[in-house]
């Protein structure tokens, strides 16, 4: 069978998408998500989330019922290939649980197949203690950049991806507590900040998640979120196949507001497909609830972002603490997230501006899920 060219990946995603008009429809059907990424405080990445051994269902469900309590409606959660590899089966019953909690407290998922971004060389089995002061320190690609330059010449690679992706998309496919699939996060990227780039190692893979996640007949919508990299122009060919595949767009962006202006009035222009930001809010870069939330409210732009309650992944440290040495300390500003793992805000009158702006009074909020 001849390899497939980046041209015939587009054509073949465009042919199996949704139609703009069956977007639509769906997207007017829903409310408007609002959201976040979540991670519970107590996990230093996907692994450490989902493992049976540090699986914590008691904080992923008080946690969940805090970002209910502010209004939310809908969280992107990442999940993982080994997952799948180590135990199927117990990580479908992990998963079925998160489901639940998440429902009790009239949320929906958003779950991530795949990643691009941070350790290329993820392994199961304890995860390391956070690196002191360190953005994101111990988050893990999936499958990572040596799998992926490997991908092409060894067949059991995409049938083992495969199997996770037909396992996990077919067990819930018809499952009305996901809201979309979001099949790759930010293809083509980076080690770390400044690191090394997967670049365009991620195509095929790109390419036949979109093929394989069809494959089960979801009748949820996919996506996988436009993005740009600072540092080096993204290959062309991720964001054309991207687009070419999602039947909802969605898209990073952690800029001033005008900037987001500019950007989604193009997506609007050039795509017609319902919006969707998954990753938002970097408060040193002008990113904030209280400037990009209407803007996502008056254009109904779905709004997810990045991080609910500080914990191990220390996300309330900024992406250029990989470059400082300094002694750890709380940052004056927090970069992303929004609580304290007491549950209190890191920003009482920004908690304010989301309760109210969302209108939060849902009564399941800080009901326990069992």
């Amino acid at each position: 069978m001849p390899e497939k060219t980046p041209t015939s990946n587009v054509s073949a995603a465009q042919a199996a998408r949704w139609s703009v008009g069956q977007a639509r429809q769906w997207w007017e059907e829903q409310d408007l998500p609002v959201g976040c990424n979540f991670s519970p405080s107590t996990a230093i990445n996907q692994l450490e989330m989902w493992q049976a051994e540090t699986f914590d269902l008691a904080t992923i469900d008080r946690e969940l019922g805090w970002g209910a309590k502010l209004g939310f409606n809908t969280m992107r959660i990442y999940l993982h290939d080994l997952l799948w590899e180590q135990d199927s089966q117990g990580f479908l019953g992990r998963i079925d649980r998160v489901l639940g909690c998440a429902e009790a407290h009239g949320i929906r998922v958003l779950p991530v197949l795949f990643d691009d971004v941070w350790n290329p060389n993820p392994k199961l089995g304890p995860q390391p203690e956070p690196h002191p002061g360190r953005h994101n320190s111990g988050w893990v690609q999936g499958p990572g950049l040596p799998v992926l330059q490997a991908y092409p010449d060894d067949p059991t690679i995409p049938a083992r991806l495969a199997n996770y992706v037909k396992g996990v998309v077919g067990h819930f496919s018809d499952d009305a507590r996901i809201l979309m699939w979001d099949v790759y996060n930010e293809p083509g990227g980076y080690t770390h900040p400044g690191g090394d780039r997967v670049g365009e190692a991620c195509l095929p893979l790109l390419a036949d998640v979109f093929e394989w996640t069809r494959s089960q007949k979801p009748t949820q919508p996919l996506t996988s979120g436009l993005w740009s990299s600072p540092i080096e122009p993204l290959p062309e060919d991720v964001p054309e196949l991207q687009l070419a595949g999602s039947d909802i767009v969605s898209f990073h962006h952690y800029g001033p507001p005008d900037d987001l202006v500019e950007f989604v009035g193009k997506l609007e222009e050039t795509t017609q497909r319902p919006l969707f930001c998954t990753e938002y809010l970097a408060r040193q870069m002008k990113s904030l609830f209280q400037t990009h939330l209407p803007i996502f409210s008056e254009r109904r732009i779905g709004a997810i972002n990045w991080g609910l309650v500080s914990g191990r992944t220390q996300t309330i440290c900024p992406w250029w603490s990989w470059f400082e040495d300094e002694p750890p300390t709380e940052p004056e500003i927090w970069f992303h997230d929004i609580l304290r793992a007491d549950g209190t805000p890191f920003d009482p009158e920004e908690e304010s501006f989301l309760r109210v702006f969302l209108g939060a009074s849902n009564p399941n909020a800080d009901k326990p899920s069992s």
